[in-house]
């Protein structure tokens, strides 16, 4: 492996948790090998692993792209990571308050509901 993948897979353990990683990695087969690898050298290796922004501020960024774009599941994969991160709930709720107003009321709002189920789910009051 490239030292951009074994710098990549090293954030994101630290990001996303060893559980998580440990199942994607368990279920990757050949067919999605090659997506794994980019994913792990190119988000993990080469973004989320520059010093020059931090990881809850990469975090932040981060979610507020997913919910302006829809991705619902990446969304509460990302909440969950905010445990790693350090964003707080209160942060991310300002983050889809920008949401609401450069990408769209309703994106917010769905980011919001599944922001509610998964701090509920991993324990966070709100």
């Amino acid at each position: 492996m490239s030292d951009r993948y074994n710098t990549g897979i090293i954030t994101r353990r630290s990001v996303l948790g060893d559980a998580h990683v440990d199942r994607a990695e368990a279920a990757k087969l050949d067919f999605d090998e090659p997506f794994q690898d980019l994913i792990t050298e190119g988000a993990w290796g080469s973004v989320w692993s520059r010093d020059d922004i931090s990881k809850r501020d990469r975090s932040l960024i981060t979610l507020a792209l997913l919910a302006a774009l829809g991705h619902w599941e990446e969304v509460a994969m990302h909440i969950r990571a905010t445990a790693n991160t350090g964003a707080t709930p209160q942060e991310v709720r300002e983050a889809f308050l920008h949401v609401a107003i450069y990408a769209g009321v309703p994106a917010a709002n769905k980011a919001l509901k599944v922001a509610k189920e998964t701090y509920a789910e991993m324990g966070v009051d709100l």
